[in-house]
């Protein structure tokens, strides 16, 4: 809201808007504000030292994705080695219950693994996404911050005739 009303050229109502804004960027906005395209790249290395930031706990979403399906596998890997080692105590009396308790926690912990694993490789994919789609925000909120449309508009003469010379 305030990027499209300092593109029009309404510098009291972009100053508004930005006021009553919660966003993360509007520190951004707001030097740009009061900037020029000569601080184009000041401007895109501070919104980008504030996506790091919310960026910084993507590193962990994506260990307990990675993480969560091992830990299930050594829970199966676990629970085979039960399964195998009551087999081997009971000798030649083997009865197929025996199996039944390590391969329960094989399956159980597989499982928990992998509905560990899955939503949060869903979420921190969504959350990625989302980080890319407001960097090409952020970009063009700059990008017209520093050279708005209205500018031009305003600057060019009525009827949409050239100047002489042009």
């Amino acid at each position: 809201e305030a990027v499209a009303a300092w593109d029009r050229g309404d510098r009291a109502g972009a100053q508004q808007a930005l006021s009553r804004s919660r966003s993360y960027l509007a520190p951004v906005i707001e030097m740009a504000f009061t900037s020029g395209p000569a601080d184009a790249s000041r401007l895109e290395a501070e919104a980008e030292t504030r996506f790091a930031r919310l960026e910084s706990g993507f590193r962990l979403l994506d260990s307990v994705a990675q993480l969560a399906p091992l830990l299930g596998l050594f829970g199966t890997v676990l629970g085979m080695i039960e399964a195998f080692q009551s087999l081997q105590q009971a000798g030649a009396q083997v009865d197929p219950s025996l199996l039944a308790g390590g391969i329960w926690v094989a399956l159980l912990t597989t499982a928990v693994g992998l509905a560990v694993a899955m939503p949060t490789a869903l979420v921190l994919s969504w959350f990625e996404a989302r980080m890319d789609a407001e960097r090409v925000t952020a970009g063009r909120a700059i990008s017209t911050i520093l050279f708005p449309q209205g500018a031009a508009t305003a600057a060019a003469p009525a009827g949409g005739a050239v100047p002489a010379g042009a």
